[in-house]
């Protein structure tokens, strides 16, 4: 860390993100201030809940951490902490990174907002109804009171400018980082020893089971043009809010022989069960990016992704891009029999566009640009 005498005091609010709890926004974020390790010109300071520096360790060379006295997992109590407890220390940094989507209704001026998504404004049937009012009230006048807007991809750039009227300058793309993964046979024999998969063949789709989400897209998938094949599916993630439906519809379609819920796992056995499918599935109705698609091409998988939202972008020309329809992706086993060496290749040389240090790159330059 530099001599904060002489570093650039930058805060950044981070008292949404409970470990395990936010999704990829969490891995979003940390994965940045990782890739600002080599950025010592900053003096950078993280807001976090209680708990977060145990499950960050990696963060600790990077950034101070200042847990407040909660877990956040109230947002009641959150919102109110970040009017107060934060407010009362970040209101002399000369920047502050509020990384959760929406601004406090009282702080510093000059803020930098990492917005996600906007998937309230193409789903909003997915929402609560207390998170959805508590965002049509909130966006708004949190992207019109920002100084600038970091967003994960260039189409959450464009659906802001467009439905919230925003001048493109104002908007910045920072690129999802991944770490680099290693591929480990050993690990993978493992994990199919330990969840009882043997030699069976899988796809995966990593991916908390959220509406959004679509895991009822791959059982229907199973159940009615891969009936008559061996391929089975594996899900790994956390419940979500459309968990029980799914079980109910595994059930109901009679392909529980076939359909693995695994739920969540993390590290190197989370690595190990995407590595050892034949292709990571992603019928994602809405991705603000997919960092699962770029984990995937890291280890050396085939990726078939949905054309919507984000990922034909993050995609590029190194995954299988199909339409959300069972037909597009009934022929999709047979048409990797013949494409899955080259997509792997083509992965490889994708995932050197969203490395840590590009992504960290990417946050120091909207930070400096705030700066001058």
């Amino acid at each position: 860390m530099a001599d904060s005498a002489k570093a650039t005091g930058i805060a950044i609010n981070l008292l949404w993100c409970v470990p395990g709890k936010v999704g990829g926004s969490e891995q979003y974020l940390t994965r940045q201030l990782a890739g600002l390790c080599g950025h010592s010109e900053f003096n950078l300071h993280a807001y976090v809940p209680q708990g977060f520096a145990a499950a960050h360790s990696e963060l600790v060379d990077v950034v101070h951490l200042h847990e407040m006295p909660l877990t956040a997992h109230n947002r009641g109590a959150r919102i109110w902490y970040e009017s107060t407890w934060l407010n009362s220390r970040t209101k002399n940094a000369q920047l502050v990174h509020h990384g959760g989507g929406t601004l406090p209704m009282r702080g510093n001026s000059n803020t930098l907002l990492t917005v996600h998504d906007v998937q309230y404004l193409t789903y909003p049937e997915y929402f609560s109804a207390v998170r959805l009012r508590y965002l049509q009230a909130m966006m708004p006048r949190s992207v019109k009171r920002a100084r600038t807007i970091a967003v994960p991809s260039a189409y959450v750039r464009g659906v802001l400018m467009e439905k919230f009227s925003l001048p493109g300058e104002k908007i910045h793309v920072v690129r999802h980082g991944v770490e680099a993964l290693v591929r480990s046979e050993e690990n993978i024999a493992h994990v199919r020893n330990k969840y009882g998969l043997g030699n069976v063949e899988y796809f995966i789709y990593p991916a908390m089971t959220h509406p959004h989400k679509n895991h009822a897209f791959l059982v229907n998938l199973l159940a009615g043009p891969w009936k008559n094949r061996n391929e089975h599916v594996v899900f790994i993630g956390s419940p979500g809010r459309a968990h029980e439906e799914l079980l109910a519809l595994v059930a109901r379609l009679g392909v529980s022989d076939r359909v693995h819920i695994v739920g969540r796992v993390e590290g190197l056995e989370r690595d190990a069960f995407v590595a050892g499918a034949r292709a990571l599935l992603f019928p994602s109705q809405y991705e603000g990016f997919g960092a699962p698609l770029i984990e995937a091409m890291s280890l050396g998988v085939p990726v078939v992704c949905a054309n919507t939202a984000s990922l034909p972008e993050v995609a590029g020309e190194a995954a299988l891009v199909l339409p959300l329809s069972l037909d597009a992706w009934s022929e999709v086993p047979n048409i990797l029999d013949n494409t899955s060496a080259e997509l792997v290749q083509r992965g490889y040389l994708r995932v050197q566009h969203f490395s840590l240090v590009e992504s960290g790159n990417d946050l120091a330059a909207t930070y400096e640009s705030m700066l001058k």
